[in-house]
C-alpha cells in the first residue's frame, strides 16, 4: 500500500509519496524507521530522532552500503524502498559496518584494501556494476562471469546493486536461464555434430577422408615449414581464451563478448598455429563466434530500441500533467 503525505517543501495542495527509510548514526547499530517525501523533511527527522544537536548542522545523508553522499531530491526518489542512510553531523566521515557480521566495523580506506587483496571479491564487484549501469550487459557477459554472480550471496549483491533481496533473487534466477540456455544450444551443436559424423560414415567415404588426412598432413608440413617462424606468442590472444577455444564444446557460448571480438579480428593463420589447428578449423571456429556476435549484438540493439519506445511513452505530455507513481508492492514493508 502507498504511503502518502505533505511534504514541508510541496506547494499547497500537492501530494507527494512517503518512502520508508532506515536511519542510523555513524557508528551505531541502532537503526530507525522513518518516511519521508523529500530529503529536506528525511534531515529533519534525523535530527530530532538521532537527537543531533542543531549546532552540529548541516547534517549530510549517505548510503550507509557505500557512502555515496545523497544530496539531490530526484536520486533520493528513485532509490528502493527501505533505503538504509547514515546521518553524518558537520566534520564526521562515513565509516563502512558490516551489518551481516554483526560485530566488524572498520574504515573504507581498509575496506578498499580487502576488496583489492581479494581477486574473487573484486571480480564480482566489477561485473556486478556493469551489470548496474546497463542490465542489458547480461548478454555480453561470458559464461565464467554468469556463474560468478550466481554464486555470490544474494544479501552482498543487493547491498552492491542497491536493490532488495527479492529483486536480485530474480536477477540471479534469470543469470541461471541464460546459462542454460547457452548449455543448451552447446548440447544442440553437439547432437549435429554427432548427427553428420554418422552420415559421413553411412555414405562410406573412405577415400575422401584418406585425401582429407593426406591433405591435412601436407597443409601441416607447410604450416611448420611456413608458419613455424610465426610463434604462437604473436597472436594478441591470451593463454586463457586460446585453452577455451581448444577444450570447450562450442566454445564461442562460452565466452564473453570482448573475447568473441578478439577471436574473429585474429589472423586465421597466426590463430591455427597458436591452437595447432588446420586452417578449415580454425575460420570454422572464428565464423561460429563472429556469429554469436553479431547475435548478443541484434539483442542488445533490439532492448535499446525497446527501451527508447518505453521512454518516449512515459514522456507524453498528457501523462506529465498527470504523473503517478506506481504503487509500492506490499512484500516490501514485511
Amino acid at each position: 500500500m502507498e504511503v502518502v503525505g505533505d511534504a514541508s517543501g510541496s506547494e499547497p495542495g500537492e501530494i507527494r509519496a512517503l518512502k520508508p527509510c532506515l536511519l542510523r548514526r555513524n557508528h551505531s547499530r541502532e537503526q530507525h524507521g522513518v518516511a519521508a517525501s523529500c530529503l529536506e523533511e528525511l534531515r529533519s527527522k534525523a535530527c530530532d530522532i538521532l537527537a543531533i544537536d542543531k549546532s552540529l548542522a548541516p547534517v549530510t545523508l549517505v548510503l550507509a552500503e557505500d557512502g555515496t553522499i545523497v544530496d539531490d531530491d530526484d536520486y533520493f526518489l528513485c532509490l528502493p524502498s527501505n533505503t538504509k542512510f547514515v546521518a553524518l553531523a558537520r566534520n564526521e566521515k562515513w565509516a563502512y559496518h558490516n551489518s551481516d557480521g554483526g560485530t566488524a566495523w572498520i574504515s573504507q580506506e581498509s575496506f578498499d584494501v580487502d576488496e583489492t587483496d581479494s581477486g574473487a571479491g573484486l571480480k564480482w564487484k566489477n561485473v556486478a556494476r556493469q551489470l548496474k549501469e546497463d542490465l542489458s550487459s547480461i548478454i555480453l557477459l561470458s559464461e565464467d562471469d554468469l556463474q560468478v554472480l550466481i554464486d555470490v550471496p544474494c544479501s552482498d549483491l543487493a547491498q552492491e546493486l542497491c536493490q532488495s533481496c527479492v529483486t536480485v533473487r530474480g536477477l540471479q534466477n534469470t543469470l541461471q536461464q541464460v546459462l542454460d540456455q547457452r548449455e543448451e544450444a552447446r548440447q544442440s551443436k553437439q547432437l549435429l555434430e554427432l548427427y553428420l559424423q554418422a552420415l559421413e560414415k553411412e555414405g562410406s567415404v573412405l577415400s575422401k577422408q584418406q585425401e582429407s588426412k593426406a591433405g591435412f598432413s601436407d597443409e601441416s608440413d607447410a604450416v611448420d615449414t611456413g608458419l613455424s617462424r610465426e610463434s604462437s606468442s604473436e597472436t594478441a590472444l591470451t593463454s586463457q581464451l586460446l585453452t577455451a577455444l581448444k577444450e570447450k564444446p562450442a566454445p564461442e557460448l562460452s565466452l564473453s563478448s570482448q573475447d568473441l571480438e578478439l577471436v574473429t579480428k585474429e589472423d586465421p593463420k597466426a590463430l591455427a598455429v597458436a591452437l595447432k589447428w588446420d586452417i578449415k578449423k580454425t575460420e570454422t571456429v572464428q565464423q561460429a563466434c563472429n556469429q554469436e556476435l553479431s547475435l548478443r549484438l541484434q539483442q542488445i540493439q533490439s532492448l535499446h530500441s525497446l527501451r527508447n519506445i518505453s521512454a518516449r511513452k512515459n514522456s507524453l505530455p498528457g501523462e506529465l500533467q498527470n504523473p503517478k507513481r506506481a504503487k509500492q508492492d506490499p512484500t516490501e514493508y514485511s
